[in-house]
C-alpha cells in the first residue's frame, strides 16, 4: 500500500494475480510468457513503481540492459522515499552494465552509498574502497566461488584462478547481483559476502595453465605463487583452494580455509584422487607433494616462471604436464 497526494491505494486484484503469476514464470524461466503478464500490470496500475520495479527486475535477468534501464528510471521517478530502495540499485547494474557512468554514480548516491568524486564527473566511478568479496561464477550451471577485489558496487576483478570448467579467467571483471547468496569467513572473524556472477563485463587476455607439481614442502608451493605474484599474474595451488560443495553449502556461512591442517572439514564432498583438501589426505600424511597447479600467465612466460622456480630449489620442485586450459 502506496500513498498518493492524500488518499491510500492499493493495487488491484488483477494486478496481483498478474505479477504473482509472472513471478511464477520467471522461477520457471519462461522469461517471455512474465514479461507478458508484468508489462499488463504495468499497463493497470502505472503509477505504482512496484510495477517498473518488476519489469526492470525481469529485464536484469534477460540481460536487456538498455529495457532495464528504461523501466528502473520509471520506478524510482515514482518512489516515495528518498534514499536505499532497491530500485536505485537495479538501476546501478544496468547502467554500468551499458557504462552509463554518470547514471551509475547517481543510482549509488541515491541509494545512500558514498561515491568519491565531484557530482559532475562523467567517468567511472573509482575509489569506492568496497574491499574484497566472492563471487559465483555460472550460479546457474557449475557453480564456482572465487575471489575478487569489488571496484563498485556490481562489478568484482576476479583475483583467484578459476577452474577451467567455469570458462572464466583471472583478471576478468564481471557484473554481479546485489543481493548476496551466502558469506565466507576467515579464523580472524571477518565475514564477505557470496555475489552470484550476472555476465562477463570485460574479458581478460591471461589464459590459464594447469600443471603438475612436484613441490616437496608448502614453502615450495608457496615460492611458486609469490613468483607469479612479483611476476604481475598469479599461481594457485588448487589441491588445497578448491573444496566441492553442495549448493545448500554453497550458499550458507562457511569458513573459507575450512580443510585446512588437521581437522576434516564436513562440509568439503571430495572424494580421494579429486580436487579438494580431502581429496589429497593420506593416512597419516597432511602434505601430498604432487599438487595440480593452476597458472594465469601469458604464453611467452610461463615456462621461464616454472623453470625460474625449479631453479631455485632443484632438489625439491619439478614439474609437468603444462596444458592451457582456458
Amino acid at each position: 500500500m502506496r500513498i498518493f497526494g492524500k488518499g491510500r491505494h492499493r493495487p488491484s486484484a488483477s494486478w496481483r494475480q498478474a505479477t504473482d503469476r509472472a513471478f511464477t514464470l520467471i522461477g520457471d524461466g519462461r522469461y517471455e510468457d512474465a514479461g507478458a503478464l508484468l508489462t499488463r500490470a504495468a499497463d493497470l496500475e502505472p503509477w505504482l513503481s512496484e510495477s517498473w520495479f518488476n519489469l526492470a527486475l525481469l529485464h536484469k535477468f534477460r540481460h536487456d540492459w538498455e529495457q532495464a534501464r528504461a523501466a528502473g528510471l520509471r520506478a524510482v521517478a515514482l518512489l516515495d522515499r528518498e534514499t536505499g530502495a532497491p530500485d536505485w540499485w537495479n538501476v546501478g547494474i544496468a547502467a554500468t552494465a551499458l557504462q552509463d557512468w554518470p547514471l551509475a554514480r547517481r543510482a549509488w548516491q541515491a541509494y545512500g552509498l558514498r561515491v568519491p568524486g565531484g557530482a559532475t564527473e562523467s567517468g567511472e566511478p573509482v575509489g569506492m574502497d568496497l574491499g574484497s568479496a566472492a563471487v559465483r561464477l555460472s550460479p546457474e550451471g557449475e557453480a564456482e566461488v572465487v575471489w575478487g577485489r569489488r571496484l563498485d558496487p556490481a562489478r568484482i576483478e576476479v583475483l583467484s584462478i578459476p577452474l577451467p570448467s567455469s570458462g572464466r579467467r583471472w583478471g576478468e571483471v564481471v557484473l554481479h547481483d546485489g543481493v548476496p547468496h551466502g558469506e565466507r569467513t576467515t579464523a580472524a572473524g571477518h565475514a564477505f559476502p557470496v555475489f552470484d556472477e550476472i555476465e562477463l563485463w570485460a574479458p581478460s587476455p591471461v589464459p590459464t595453465w594447469v600443471v603438475l607439481l612436484e613441490a616437496a614442502t608448502e614453502a615450495d608451493r608457496d615460492a611458486l605463487e609469490q613468483l607469479a605474484a612479483d611476476a604481475g599474474f598469479a599461481a594457485e595451488d588448487w589441491s588445497s583452494s578448491v573444496r566441492l560443495l553442495c549448493r545448500m553449502c554453497s550458499e550458507s556461512r562457511m569458513p573459507s580455509d575450512e580443510g585446512d591442517g588437521e581437522h576434516l572439514d564436513p562440509h568439503d564432498h571430495s572424494e580421494p584422487g579429486h580436487p579438494g583438501p580431502l581429496g589429497h589426505r593420506t593416512d597419516g600424511q597432511l602434505w601430498v607433494p604432487e599438487r595440480e597447479c593452476g597458472v594465469a600467465a601469458p604464453a611467452a612466460l610461463v615456462r621461464g616462471l616454472l623453470d625460474g622456480w625449479v631453479a631455485d630449489s632443484p632438489d625439491s620442485r619439478d614439474w609437468r604436464d603444462l596444458e592451457e586450459v582456458c
